[in-house]
């Protein structure tokens, strides 16, 4: 097993972009109780349409509060070349770019064929300068609509999103397709040399981080509480809990650098700020520390 794993939480941006529109206020709150866990990346905001994604709205306000925390590594998603343009203005340190194997995902995720949305990613690594650019690979283990996604085609993503400027690529399990054996088919391909976004959407998010993680994957994509989902594929769940993955790796002795106590007050937190109980496991059950008084 490896010693160490790099986890970046994306609960302000992919686990609040499925829920109703949150306060800004509420937002920079739930960033710093991230960082008081030990969280040092956060994907924190997109720049995208209001119009199209409102709980995104006000992503240069909170940038604003939150950029330049020491030893965070604050993110911004871009969809385009002008959403580049709003982040750097903001002041972030790292952007992302999302980029589906699904032709007709990316269609209706982005309103572009995978060859545009490449065109594209060009375009913001350029405006990125010396910014790193994070490509996400969605739908890399298969998509709602043409099913299953060959390992090569997913490869030949990964290979052209670096070599359109990407420092990084992370596979993305959109809507909960992976197993563990599906990931292991992909990294035949793409190696391990990947970030993997994961998703609870068939209860599997967990087993495939551990498989991931077995096969030599280090960075990891989670968000606080387990929120998210995409609204471009029905059923999709949320994404694979922060504090899920934590205490799994606390009892594995894999370093994540972040406090499970401080995780399960973010996760209460954001729960209040959602106003509905978070799906995370561990934020309803506690870690196995936390044993019950006898009966």
């Amino acid at each position: 097993m490896i010693p160490a794993i790099s986890i970046r939480d994306v609960g302000p941006r992919d686990g609040l972009q499925a829920e109703e529109p949150v306060d800004i206020a509420s937002r920079v709150q739930l960033i710093d109780a991230l960082v008081a866990a030990g969280v040092r990346t956060i994907e924190a905001v997109a720049f995208v349409s209001p119009t199209a994604v409102p709980s995104m709205a006000g992503a240069a306000e909170v940038a604003a509060s939150v950029v330049g925390r020491q030893g965070v590594t604050m993110v911004a998603l871009v969809p385009n070349v002008r959403g580049a343009e709003m982040a750097m203005a903001a002041g972030v340190d790292a952007l992302t770019f999302t980029v589906s194997a699904s032709a007709v995902y990316n269609e209706r995720n982005v309103r572009m064929s995978i060859d545009a949305s490449i065109e594209q990613l060009a375009g913001v690594c350029e405006t990125a300068g010396e910014r790193p650019v994070d490509c996400v690979v969605s739908c890399a283990f298969g998509s709602p609509y043409e099913g299953d996604i060959t390992p090569a085609a997913v490869a030949s993503l990964c290979a052209r999103s670096r070599a359109a400027g990407a420092t990084s690529v992370t596979l993305a399990d959109t809507t909960g397709m992976a197993t563990p054996r599906r990931l292991a088919d992909v990294f035949a391909d793409t190696g391990v040399d990947v970030g993997l976004h994961l998703h609870e959407t068939r209860g599997t998010a967990l087993v495939n981080a551990y498989a991931g993680m077995e096969a030599g994957v280090t960075r990891f994509d989670t968000s606080v509480g387990g929120l998210g989902g995409s609204p471009f594929a029905a059923g999709a769940a949320g994404n694979l809990a922060t504090e899920d993955l934590v205490h799994l790796c606390d009892d594995l002795g894999v370093a994540t650098g972040i406090d499970l106590a401080g995780l399960l007050d973010a996760a209460a937190l954001v729960a209040d700020i959602v106003g509905h109980p978070v799906p995370s496991r561990i934020a309803a059950a506690g870690p196995r520390s936390r044993l019950a008084p006898p009966a």
